[in-house]
């Protein structure tokens, strides 16, 4: 440990000899990098005493960043930090490779500028990409980075997408470690150099201040300072007014500069905007309605009048108050949204969102007549119960959010028909859910259920049972004979092991079930009278019973079946797949189907096929390939077969009628 430290004092001593032997101006912070003015280099970590202890100053910050580092990277044939191509120093690159849990992170600004010509001079002040190196190991936190740069925060992007803030424990090295480890990196050398790489910012990059996104800004919001009149009489003369447009609304300030005073709120859904042809860059808003109020506004450029006009024109197209701000990367709801008390749906999915502060979730009940809400994939950790107060709610998606309770609270939205809590980590649910007499929708899929809720008892609109992806190892027909309103059953992905039907009343509501993979070696539903779909591929079974009263389809691929009993004969059955399982023989049922249309007894263990069955009147597919066939029936020249898959089997001839029938 001692050396370690002495090396890395070493190193830091290195740097600040580089930088004054440069006569760069850093003043006496510990950011600088050897024969390389225009580099900045942060030293950080847990194991970099130095590095600790220096101050930084401005001149740890200067407004080049690295401004020719890619060039000079270029020049010398290597984009990674750690080859001796690069022009880093030589302790700088022995402290490297002293191990292998050391490494350098790339930090971006908050501005990316447009890249200079391919050729031509570049002089001093040319854009460039304002970039940071930090030398760091995987233990350097968030935190400790942020000190070291007085920085307020860290940002995050994968593959170009969503920016997120870093938590202040989090290691960015570690991150981009984990990161190529998943992309099947393994030798810790190869991890190290890779990681040092610069085009891995391509993939997974970090910024030392949340970007501005020009694009983003205008989607979500439009402001400016431009002549204003209102209605469409003279009566009203030209004025400099603070002009927003945000959501489903244009906002129309009192006073220039300023939004002190009286707010002019124009609802725009339904609306009109044209263009004024008189008047250069002039567009007219109107809203909906017999007291719709009219607008004029004039622009100073042309980009800024079809800016507001294509933003406009989405709006006014629009039949519900809508609006979308998912997949922005936002942390908090702009201000201006709040003046526009239309809103009847809010998409925020896919974001960051904070529950406090200004612009925070808590707000959201300043949405009056708000009845659609998605803040799903936003990474909030808890239940935000400031949506409880949302009276006015029909539709709640809180999924993918890592909740772990549902607050009693829930009970208050007595309006509520739609409620997604899908992708939690959720084993239990409130009994003042099921106070929600108006809910028909209830999404609990892969969450950590493992019964199936009590409460789902007294939620009698609900027909669905959506819990794929939960713990649930068992099921009672009997229960579902309790809960008599529901009618499909999703419990994929359960590791489901058993199914209990003995001395079971019969379950007639049901006429779905999706049991597909789980672990269920037998499978008796012949209690369950009015089923008409099954979907239990990629199990164990090795018998299957139901009930043929309405049966209409059969999906059982990918099990280990040697028998499937259905009783009475499916009349109704038209799609049957047992492929890729055990079977022997077919069943007599099968060809008594009157409807069958597609029939798939692929990879099985088949040696003949009856030959009613090649005769059926209603059969258009047969699939028969990969068995063990040795001989195929006569065909009757009036059956509608259309297709018949005899691949892969030991077949040594055929017969003549079915060449024929191929003709025609």
């Amino acid at each position: 440990m001692e050396e370690e430290e002495n090396n890395a004092a070493v190193a830091a001593a290195k740097i600040q000899a580089g930088i004054k032997k440069e006569g760069g101006d850093v003043g006496d912070s510990g950011a600088c990098i050897d024969r390389q003015p225009d580099t900045v280099v942060h030293q950080a970590g847990p194991n970099l005493a130095a590095g600790r202890g220096s101050r930084s100053g401005p001149g740890a910050h200067s407004a080049t960043g690295i401004r020719v580092l890619k060039r000079n990277m270029k020049r010398n044939g290597s984009r990674s930090c750690v080859t001796r191509k690069t022009r880093f120093g030589s302790r700088e690159r022995d402290w490297l490779k002293g191990d292998t849990q050391r490494g350098c992170v790339c930090l971006y600004g908050g501005t990316v500028d447009p890249q200079p010509p391919a050729s031509g001079p570049q002089t001093s002040c040319t854009p460039q990409t304002d970039l940071q190196l930090v030398l760091c190991s995987t233990k350097t936190t968030v935190e400790e980075l942020c000190a070291q740069r007085d920085g307020q925060g860290l940002y995050v992007q994968l593959h170009g997408d969503l920016i997120r803030r870093l938590d202040p424990s989090e290691h960015p090295l570690q991150m981009v470690y984990d990161y190529l480890t998943s992309m099947g990196y393994a030798d810790p050398v190869r991890v190290q150099h890779e990681a040092a790489n610069s085009d891995l910012s391509c993939l997974i990059r970090f910024y030392s201040e949340r970007p501005a996104n020009p694009d983003q800004q205008e989607r979500t919001l439009l402001k400016g300072v431009f002549s204003v009149r209102k209605g469409k009489t003279q009566l009203h003369k030209w004025a400099e007014r603070q002009v927003i447009f945000c959501g489903t609304c244009l906002i129309v300030a009192s006073v220039k500069d300023s939004l002190a005073g009286k707010m002019h709120i124009l609802p725009l859904v339904g609306g009109k905007v044209e263009e004024v042809k008189r008047r250069q860059h002039c567009l007219m808003f109107s809203s909906a309605g017999s007291q719709a109020q009219t607008y004029f506004v004039i622009f100073d450029t042309l980009a800024d009048y079809q800016r507001w006009h294509r933003q406009a024109s989405k709006v006014v197209s629009q039949t519900v108050n809508l609006v979308d701000l998912s997949c922005y990367s936002l942390e908090t709801v702009p201000e201006y949204l709040f003046y526009c008390q239309d809103i009847t749906h809010l998409n925020l999915r896919h974001n960051f969102m904070s529950l406090q502060g200004p612009g925070g979730l808590q707000n959201l009940p300043r949405f009056s007549q708000l009845k659609s809400l998605n803040i799903s994939h936003n990474r909030l950790g808890v239940f935000p119960e400031c949506v409880c107060e949302i009276l006015t709610l029909t539709e709640l998606n809180l999924s993918c959010n890592n909740l772990h309770t549902i607050p009693m609270q829930i009970g208050n939205l007595q309006s509520l028909q739609t409620l997604s809590l899908d992708g939690n980590h959720l084993s239990s649910l409130p009994e003042e859910l099921g106070g929600l007499l108006q809910l028909n929708s209830l999404g609990l899929s892969f969450n950590n259920f493992c019964h199936i809720p009590a409460v789902l008892e007294r939620l009698s609109a609900v027909d669905k049972l959506a819990m794929a992806g939960n713990r649930v190892d068992s099921l009672e027909l009997s229960t579902l004979v309790r809960m008599s309103h529901l009618r499909n059953i999703d419990l994929r992905l359960n590791g489901l092991r058993w199914v209990k039907s003995e001395n079971t009343e019969p379950v007639s509501q049901v006429t779905q079930m999706d049991l597909r993979d789980n672990c269920l070696d037998t499978l008796d539903l012949s209690s369950v009278c009015n089923l008409e779909t099954l979907h239990c591929q990629r199990n164990q079974l090795g018998t299957l019973t139901l009930s043929g009263f309405t049966l209409r389809l059969l999906q059982a691929s990918s099990n280990r079946l040697t028998t499937v009993n259905v009783y009475p004969v499916p009349n109704q059955l038209t799609h049957m797949d047992v492929s890729q399982n055990l079977l022997e023989y077919l069943p007599d049922w099968v060809c008594d189907c009157r409807k069958i249309e597609l029939l798939d007894v692929t990879h099985n263990l088949l040696s003949e096929l009856p030959p009613r069955l090649l005769n059926s009147l209603s059969l258009r597919k047969l699939l028969a390939g990969n068995n063990c066939l040795q001989s195929v029936p006569d065909l009757l020249d009036h059956v509608p077969l259309e297709v018949l898959d005899l691949q892969h089997n030991k077949l040594v001839e055929l017969p003549e009628c079915l060449f024929y029938k191929a003709l025609k």
